[in-house]
């Protein structure tokens, strides 16, 4: 039960919010008084000395402080961390068929060659079979499947290597409005060397392919998912 001569509902509990209270004791009705304010005497500024000719001349004929060399010459940091190359998964070995992940041919299954001194794959689809021409591909945008092609005596010749891959340096553009609309834009042809490379490594794995029934078919078709099908209860 609330006490009625008190603003105390309970012992400790006040019946009244702080802002009630404040507007019931009007103290903001109050005029403050203003303190005067103490003014700091300013001492007054020592006269500046003139300057004469002689102190511009001390100033230019100074003498500047020599710079100390070092005793001991300067070493280049030595990097700790060693580049070590980049370990081949054990699922993935020469003739192994893989289905790409990501890039322009994703979903699609190629056949692994080699690794290359980057760390990257060396594949290739047969380019007559799917389309796929000697590429490389990081190892961690495949899947290894359990198939495999009989590449046995058969060895990658040893010009295939990053370098052989380098893209060829671009003329720069000149800005005119010909080559932004494309008006004078000629079709880059494919290398004719690449091209009877890629001959020669498909002649080797289409005739180890063909050993095979329905290998062919198999590289030919994509890779995808259907309703329901969940990837990591595939064997593939």
């Amino acid at each position: 039960m609330a006490n009625s001569r008190t603003n105390q509902l309970v012992p400790g509990i006040s019946r009244l919010s702080r802002s009630k209270v404040f507007s019931k004791r009007a103290a903001y009705k109050i005029a403050k008084e203003a303190k005067p304010k103490v003014t700091k005497e300013k001492k007054a500024a020592a006269p500046k000395k003139p300057s004469t000719t002689k102190d511009l001349v001390n100033a230019l004929t100074q003498k500047k402080k020599t710079l100390v060399t070092r005793s001991v010459a300067l070493e280049p940091k030595t990097v700790r961390k060693a580049q070590r190359a980049t370990p081949l998964r054990k699922s993935i070995t020469p003739g192994t068929v893989l289905i790409l992940l990501a890039g322009r041919f994703r979903g699609k299954r190629v056949v692994f060659l080699k690794q290359l001194s980057s760390g990257l794959l060396l594949v290739t689809g047969p380019f007559k079979i799917n389309g796929i021409p000697l590429r490389r591909v990081n190892q961690a945008y495949v899947i290894a499947t359990s198939t495999k092609v009989d590449l046995a005596g058969y060895k990658v010749d040893a010009k295939f290597n990053d370098a052989y891959f380098k893209k060829e340096a671009q003329a720069k553009m000149k800005g005119t409005e010909e080559e932004f609309f494309g008006k004078d834009a000629q079709k880059k042809e494919h290398p004719a060397h690449k091209i009877a490379d890629q001959k020669v490594v498909d002649e080797k794995v289409v005739a180890a392919v063909a050993k095979v029934p329905y290998l062919a078919s198999y590289l030919a078709s994509s890779f995808a998912l259907s309703n329901g099908q969940a990837p990591h209860t595939l064997k593939f």
